[in-house]
């Protein structure tokens, strides 16, 4: 085992205290979706209990706002990563929210489901597995347990097949009238590996569809949705 995770490991009771003891500050009152945005970026934990969001703050916050606008029951998340967009989805929905990861880490859990004001009756599943497996859609059915999802956010495997394979298989989940959304679609991308911007170049021709981006020239990033109809 590495210094570096033996050392997380053992600051971990302190972090996950300094984690919760910052969820309950937030709670304290009733916060706007600025702040929610905010606190989603930096939440200033650390090691094991580390949340963030890789976001442009004013791509996300129109984003946060048109699923606000939606009054959602149910959201499904497809990428969990640092959870920082699992926090917004869990101050927004009033029911229930499935995240979905090829690892979700058991020692987040309690901090996961501290996501949501005291006063919310939202239920945040988190679930690990591949999202392009049969089995793994399943696994997202039986949590549904019969609701239909109001808004779907894609932000894991970003090939043009991975994102394609997301799209077919979860899409059939979202209501009409309801939201589905995709991050990174623009095509100026870090990596090589980010290919949502070639799937969204022809999703958007035939959909209902809108894009939320701060600077058309900028590396990353940029939020594409789609509204069912």
């Amino acid at each position: 085992m590495k210094f570096r995770d033996i050392s997380r490991k053992i600051r971990a009771p302190l972090n996950r205290k300094s984690a919760l003891n910052k969820l309950e500050r937030f709670h304290s009152r009733k916060r706007s979706i600025e702040e929610l945005i905010d606190m989603a970026i930096d939440f200033k934990t650390r090691g094991l209990y580390r949340v963030d969001s890789v976001q442009k703050r004013e791509e996300i916050l129109a984003l946060a706002n048109a699923v606000d606008a939606l009054k959602p029951k149910t959201i499904v998340e497809i990428g969990t990563c640092n959870g920082g967009t699992l926090f917004i989805w869990s101050n927004i929905a009033s029911e229930c929210v499935i995240t979905c990861d090829l690892n979700v880490s058991k020692i987040r859990d309690k901090l996961y489901s501290a996501f949501p004001p005291p006063d919310s009756g939202c239920e945040v599943i988190p679930l690990a597995g591949d999202s392009h497996k049969q089995e793994f859609l399943e696994k997202v059915k039986q949590s549904l347990n019969g609701r239909q999802v109001d808004f779907l956010f894609i932000d894991g495997d970003h090939t043009e097949e991975g994102v394609r394979s997301d799209y077919n298989m979860y899409s059939p989940l979202v209501r009409s009238g309801g939201i589905i959304a995709f991050h990174d679609i623009l095509e100026k991308q870090p990596v090589p590996g980010n290919q949502v911007f070639y799937f969204w170049e022809q999703i958007k021709q035939t959909t209902n569809s809108e894009e939320f981006v701060k600077d058309y020239d900028q590396i990353g990033f940029g939020i594409g949705i789609i509204r069912v109809e």
